[in-house]
């Protein structure tokens, strides 16, 4: 009986740290994925003449997303063999006092590790079609020969910020039908493949502040793609402090029709 107790732990604390890990609670888990643009950052008005700094393809972080499980498991493990080995034969009020301890540990190594690492501001990750990011507008951060000639900053970036709240209350919901309205058909797929993941888990964001600025804009092919940065504070754990984010949303319309809608084509992480 007390085999089985100890196998019943040990599975029960290995998946808790490993679904605790497995993804961030806002809408994209804090992923890269979809389209990927490599983006020229635009000089400051106020200092002319410096140079805008390119926003280069970061390196592969898989290694951190194995952090998790691989601590899951190793706690696991450290306690299976502790109940298999004997250490807690008759199970006095010590060997709970142990168990506690380990669970602890357990959680305080993985808030440790999902704690985010300071790196250098770049982007991460390939385009849909799995090649290297373009470089677009060299110079000023903004292609001026395929920006068409009716996009305006304030009203797009009104509309994203409310698109951007309201996609975050959809995936809270688990709300396909209103996510499929404002994403392409990869990013949907992406999206839904997370919500079913965390399954019946409850998920509640809380966007604190919010803040958008247009990066680019430019025509490619049939369609004209903004790029759009999202940054301030959200939070993801109810009653947990708000932590900050930085991300990129790519989101295009047909170059066709203006009064066409925008979906989001891909999420770029900035660290």
């Amino acid at each position: 009986m007390n085999k089985i107790i100890a196998l019943a732990l040990t599975l029960m604390l290995g998946m808790a740290l490993i679904s605790g890990d497995a993804f961030a609670k806002r809408f994209g888990g804090g992923k890269s994925f979809g389209k990927q643009r490599e983006i020229t950052q635009p000089t400051s008005p106020s200092a002319p003449g410096v140079a805008p700094a390119p926003v280069r393809p970061a390196a592969p972080a898989g290694g951190r997303s194995w952090l998790g499980p691989l601590a899951g498991l190793a706690a696991g493990g450290l306690l299976g063999a502790l109940f298999f080995g004997g250490a807690f034969e008759g199970v006095k009020a010590m060997d709970i006092v142990m168990i506690v301890l380990i669970v602890m540990a357990g959680m305080f190594i993985l808030r440790a590790l999902r704690r985010p690492q300071p790196q250098p501001m770049q982007y991460a990750g390939m385009d849909a079609q799995g090649s290297a990011p373009r470089p677009i507008a060299a110079g000023t951060g903004m292609n001026a020969s395929t920006r068409p000639a009716w996009f305006e900053d304030e009203p797009f970036l009104r509309g994203a910020r409310g698109h951007f709240i309201r996609l975050q209350d959809a995936y809270d919901r688990g709300d396909l039908n209103d996510i499929r309205e404002f994403t392409t058909p990869q990013i949907f797929a992406e999206i839904s493949l997370q919500i079913q993941e965390r399954g019946a888990a409850k998920n509640k964001t809380d966007v604190v502040q919010l803040d958008a600025n247009v990066l680019d804009v430019a025509t490619e092919g049939d369609h004209v793609i903004a790029s759009v940065r999202f940054s301030g504070l959200i939070r993801e754990e109810e009653g947990a402090a708000a932590q900050p984010f930085n991300e990129i949303w790519h989101v295009q319309k047909s170059a066709n029709d203006r009064n066409a809608p925008w979906f989001v084509a891909g999420i770029q992480q900035v660290s």
